[in-house]
């Protein structure tokens, strides 16, 4: 049924995309269902007051009057102590909807943006306010508002949870539309579910420095309730520098509740940390790849650079140093990167990646298939770092263990890769038994615990495909016989074949001479 209402949402909503592109047109839809959620949260809540306030067993209890208790539903505290974004009455869904086909709805809705900004500190400056400024046909977001006002079906779904899945599933096709620059603002959630189901994070500070649309929480969180943990016992701190893009993370982590601190204002990582103060339990990201513009030549002397300096044209390794510097004792961090960075040499970056194995920081290195992005086929691997391998398991100090994961994987689309639920568990219970110790074997082809020693003798190069081999087919001798069978029967008859081909050459030669 979800499903349904995802692919019904986005098929009606791209018939109105009709003069403008999907990098423009995602704010104005996400914009909308960020509304359509804050206001049904708020009328769920103001419902649940007037029950408190009418009903004679309650200890709320004003009157059954509503004359008497109507003041009591506009009481902001009641919506504040439950974590309720306080909603003005001129921006609440109805009355936008009874504006919808108003020319001037667009700068309406602006205003109702900054009302809420107004009444809500946490949302200050983090709502889209472009409406106005919107190139869209006269009516055509009047239609738009229509349609979202079909999201929301009372008692029958958790709406968080169904505006949530619809703006995930929004996110991901703006994604696709986009191309390569969707990837700015979203990474593929299979992806974000690897990293995730590997790190198991269930407690502490989490933290993604270059947390695009905050896909990387929306995962943690739901990886917390699977296994059975308490939300709260998480606290999430994202930064990112694109400010649109800072926006959108706000309103995706406020849609599903979260209490994330994205810090004072969207900013460069390496420029203005916005929590320079600040270590963390888990750091996920996947940042951009191999960019060479992030500004290296004023970093030279950066205390973070505890493994050497990161080459000025790529900051592959600055991404990587800065996330270790971010970690609390025994925290541990997982990263995408391009393929590049496991074997790369330019800039120094060997002699980087020398020094962080010889100072027992990288844990685990995953090489993954190709197509798994919308936006790159770059071929991408992960990165686990820890700055303490006595932690979580055994003492796994001096091993590093590979995976080559390039085998898993379902082609959802022609183009398109996804990793099934069952190749995300082979791959954590790979890492987790190896960690632990518990039932871990290397695998031929799959995965291998190598030590220092064969690391250096491999010139610090972190391809799995160096060290787990080629996946060994085994026969047994029946089946070798029949397959021995098979070929020699084969061999018989394009023997007997060629023959016959030299009978026909040759009885076609004389005929060409007699003649």
């Amino acid at each position: 049924m979800t499903e349904d209402i995802k692919t019904t949402l986005w098929k009606s909503a791209e018939k109105l995309r009709a003069q403008m592109d999907a990098a423009e047109y995602k704010h104005i839809v996400l914009g909308l269902i960020f509304l359509k959620y804050i206001s049904d949260k708020f009328g769920a809540q103001q419902e649940k007051i007037r029950h408190m306030v009418s009903d004679s067993s309650s200890d709320y209890f004003i009157s059954e009057d509503p004359e008497n208790y109507q003041s009591e539903l506009e009481e902001r505290d009641y919506y504040i102590q439950d974590n309720v974004f306080w909603v003005p009455r001129d921006a609440r869904w109805e009355k936008l909807r009874a504006q919808a086909k108003q020319p001037a709805i667009g700068s309406i809705i602006d205003s109702a943006m900054t009302s809420i900004e107004n009444e809500n500190s946490s949302l200050r400056g983090k709502l889209d306010k472009r409406f106005g400024r919107a190139q869209l046909n006269q009516g055509v977001l009047g239609e738009l508002i229509d349609l979202i006002s079909t999201i929301g079906f009372g008692n029958k779904y958790d709406e968080s949870d169904l505006l949530g899945e619809v703006y995930e599933y929004f996110l991901g096709q703006f994604a696709s539309a986009e191309g390569k620059k969707g990837g700015q603002f979203y990474t593929p959630s299979h992806i974000v579910k690897t990293l995730v189901a590997v790190l198991s994070p269930t407690s502490g500070r989490v933290y993604d420095p270059c947390c695009g649309s905050g896909g990387m929480f929306v995962q943690s969180e739901r990886f917390v309730k699977a296994h059975g943990g308490r939300v709260d016992d998480i606290s999430i701190y994202g930064q990112e520098s694109n400010p649109t893009t800072w926006r959108l993370a706000a309103m995706n982590l406020a849609i599903r509740g979260f209490a994330a601190d994205l810090g004072k204002e969207p900013g460069d990582t390496f420029a203005r940390d916005q929590f320079p103060d600040v270590k963390f339990d888990y750091v996920m990201a996947n940042p951009p790849f191999n960019i060479s513009d992030w500004g290296g030549e004023k970093y030279e002397s950066d205390p973070r650079w505890k493994f050497g300096r990161p080459p000025v044209g790529n900051a592959n390794y600055a991404w990587l140093q800065h996330m270790l510097w971010k970690l609390r004792p025994g925290g541990q961090a997982g990263v995408v990167l391009a393929n590049g960075s496991m074997s790369s040499n330019t800039g120094g970056e060997g002699d980087i990646r020398e020094a962080m194995v010889r100072g027992d920081v990288v844990e685990v290195m995953i090489a993954l298939p190709g197509q798994l992005f919308l936006n790159t086929q770059i071929p991408v691997c992960l990165w686990f770092l820890t700055n303490d391998k006595t932690t979580k398991g055994r003492d796994r100090r001096g091993e590093t263990l590979f995976i080559d994961a390039r085998q898993l994987g379902t082609m959802e689309t022609r183009v398109l890769k996804v990793f099934t639920d069952e190749d995300i568990a082979k791959i954590a219970e790979t890492v987790k038994s190896w960690k632990t110790g518990e039932d871990y074997a290397d695998i031929a082809g799959f995965c291998r615990s190598a030590s220092l020693e064969e690391i250096e003798k491999n010139t610090f190069v972190l391809t799995p495909g160096r060290y787990v081999g080629v996946e060994i087919h085994k026969t047994d001798g029946d089946e070798f016989s029949e397959k021995l069978s098979r070929l020699n029967k084969k061999l018989t008859d394009y023997q007997n074949l060629s023959r016959q081909l030299d009978n026909e050459i040759n009885s076609n030669l004389g005929k060409i001479l007699d003649d």
